[in-house]
């Protein structure tokens, strides 16, 4: 539920991001970065194998660091003024989310080596 959330936030937040030439840039890469974990997460549920779990969660993972080196580029360059409770609210989130995944793929991984 916290990837949909995240991704419906993602299509909010992006709307506003300055239609600059930059802007226009890196509101399309988080669009698609943060928009994939949740699709990804879904499809690891039904996954066909603990390997192919870990491989759709993994993807998940990747996109979600992707959204936060964006979201801190973002930032950095003052497109988004530092203060934005939206841009405030979405990185804490990615981060948490970036540890719930990996912390799945990490406990996947230990219990398919205990077996």
């Amino acid at each position: 539920e916290r990837l949909t959330v995240f991704a419906a936030n993602i299509v909010i937040y992006v709307d506003r991001i300055p239609t600059t030439l930059a802007g226009r840039y890196y509101a399309g890469q988080l669009l698609r970065s943060g928009g994939s974990p949740a699709l990804h997460y879904g499809e690891a549920q039904a996954a066909e194998s603990p390997a192919d779990f870990i491989h759709k969660n993994n993807t998940a993972l990747k996109e979600l660091k992707e959204s936060r080196v964006n979201l801190r580029v973002q930032a950095i360059s003052k497109m988004m003024p530092t203060t934005d409770a939206d841009l405030l609210w979405l990185t804490q989130e990615v981060n948490e989310l970036v540890n719930i995944i990996g912390k799945i793929i990490s406990n996947t991984k230990k219990n398919q080596a205990s077996r």
